[in-house]
């Protein structure tokens, strides 16, 4: 994916404006509790064909939103970093990654277009590379900083190696 993808965000919002399908400016849907649909990026990469088919099956509104990469998120990476269960060599290695990713400040690094519909939500969604990196390095610092991780492992085997008295 495109380093930055602010020309296709511009793209979408004037093909938004042009078709007449209203534009509701909203937050990111994936938290969203409708059982959600991923429009297939991959095989059909065209935006404008989600919107048709979307006003063709009777949506009357399009919520768009886009993510703007904002340092804050590698500062809040950093500080997991230090409590983060690595070691020195890991955390070297997750610190360069995140200060590699500093040269995106600023740059639109998701797209994401959808339409709520007959009790479910239909998603269109475009990450960076780069972005998708870093949620998988926030994905590992979640992991290596929950307190909880082993506990919750000793706890489902029992006392006794997976066996359990009811007494």
């Amino acid at each position: 994916m495109a380093l930055d993808l602010e020309t296709l965000r511009k793209e979408m919002q004037a093909h938004l404006e042009k078709s007449g399908m209203p534009i509701f400016f909203g937050h990111h849907r994936m938290l969203d509790s409708l059982i959600q649909v991923s429009w297939d990026t991959q095989g059909h990469p065209d935006f404008r064909e989600f919107i048709e088919t979307g006003r063709k099956s009777g949506a009357k509104l399009v919520v768009f939103n886009q993510t703007s990469f904002q340092l804050d998120q590698i500062d809040e990476a950093l500080e997991e970093l230090e409590t983060a269960d690595f070691t020195r060599e890991e955390k070297r290695h997750f610190e360069t990654r995140l200060k590699q990713l500093q040269a995106y400040e600023g740059f639109t690094c998701s797209l994401q277009l959808s339409f709520a519909l007959e009790g479910r939500l239909y998603l269109f969604e475009l990450r960076t590379d780069w972005y998708d990196s870093m949620r998988d390095i926030l994905n590992e610092l979640e992991v290596a900083s929950d307190p909880f991780s082993d506990e919750e492992e000793e706890e489902e085997e029992g006392p006794i190696g997976g066996y359990f008295s009811n007494n």
